[in-house]
């Protein structure tokens, strides 16, 4: 009897220690492919605001080509001028030519400000920095706005902005914080345009993204006019992999990934929806 109990005993330790073993190793290989989920989550709105910048940077490249250009033509007027003796006349196109110098440096720098953007987002991990977030707001929207426009020459929608000048600097992530913007940004925007497929004439696709600072936090909120969120999945949306998109147009993390960022933030977001009428997610970031 007692060599019968040690042997059911020794079994029972070798069968917990293989179940033990292998249920190890599937967590293991589950995180594993959670962190490849997620990595592809970054990589595809990181694909988003390519698509944006392309549009964004080619504006200011064209501006400086451009006056660049005709400043080059200037200079050649100028050297005529100062050949013929006319000071006057060559003073006057020096004035022109500092104007479009200043022109050039300014659309360069936004050029140079378009693409520390897209390095910031890019960016694993950051260091909080005191950041503009009415800055960060403006520059994620055009990015979202020319990025669904790169993947739907169709789309076009109003928008609305109320930025709160009193906000001031705070510090956060600003890579992170913007990746958050962009991302209920962009769910905006494809929730809107699917229902301009299906609505009435007169419906106009609208986003509202407003900045506000109570108290010892800063509020941004991201409205938009689309059909609303089901009562029936509302409790999901922040859980990984939960998406309404059809298959291989959503990683469904999203929003969760934007959760756990506004989360080590010490911050939280909520939702606030209504079928048929609009959704607005409003993202609240302490200050201190």
């Amino acid at each position: 009897m007692l060599g019968e109990q040690f042997c059911f005993d020794h079994d029972d330790l070798f069968l917990q220690f293989y179940f033990l073993k292998f249920i190890n190793n599937h967590v293991a290989q589950l995180q594993s492919i959670q962190n490849q989920l997620i990595q592809a989550e970054k990589l595809a709105s990181l694909g988003e605001l390519t698509a944006g910048i392309s549009h964004e940077i080619q504006n200011p490249l064209n501006f400086v080509n451009n006056f660049s250009e005709i400043s080059m033509e200037l200079i050649d007027e100028m050297n005529e001028e100062i050949k013929k003796g006319n000071t006057e006349d060559a003073n006057a196109i020096a004035s022109d030519l500092k104007q479009n110098l200043e022109k050039i440096n300014y659309h360069g720098k936004r050029a140079g400000n378009i693409v520390k953007s897209m390095l910031l987002h890019s960016r694993v991990a950051g260091q909080k920095e005191p950041t503009d977030i009415n800055a960060i707001a403006d520059e994620y929207l055009r990015l979202a706005y020319h990025g669904q426009r790169a993947k739907d020459k169709s789309f076009n929608a109003k928008l609305n902005t109320d930025f709160d000048p009193n906000i001031g600097k705070i510090n956060v992530i600003s890579q992170d914080i913007g990746r958050v913007i962009l991302n209920l940004i962009s769910n905006a925007f494809y929730i809107i345009n699917e229902k301009k497929k299906t609505a009435i004439a007169s419906y106009e696709p609208t986003l509202w993204l407003r900045t506000s600072r109570t108290g010892n936090e800063v509020i941004i909120s991201v409205r938009d006019n689309g059909n609303g969120i089901p009562t029936a999945v509302l409790d999901k949306i922040f859980q990984p992999f939960f998406t309404t998109k059809p298959t291989g147009q959503g990683t469904g993390l999203g929003l969760s990934l934007s959760y756990e960022i506004i989360k080590s933030h010490g911050g939280q977001v909520k939702v606030d929806t209504k079928e048929g009428e609009g959704t607005t997610f409003i993202v609240q970031i302490p200050t201190t």
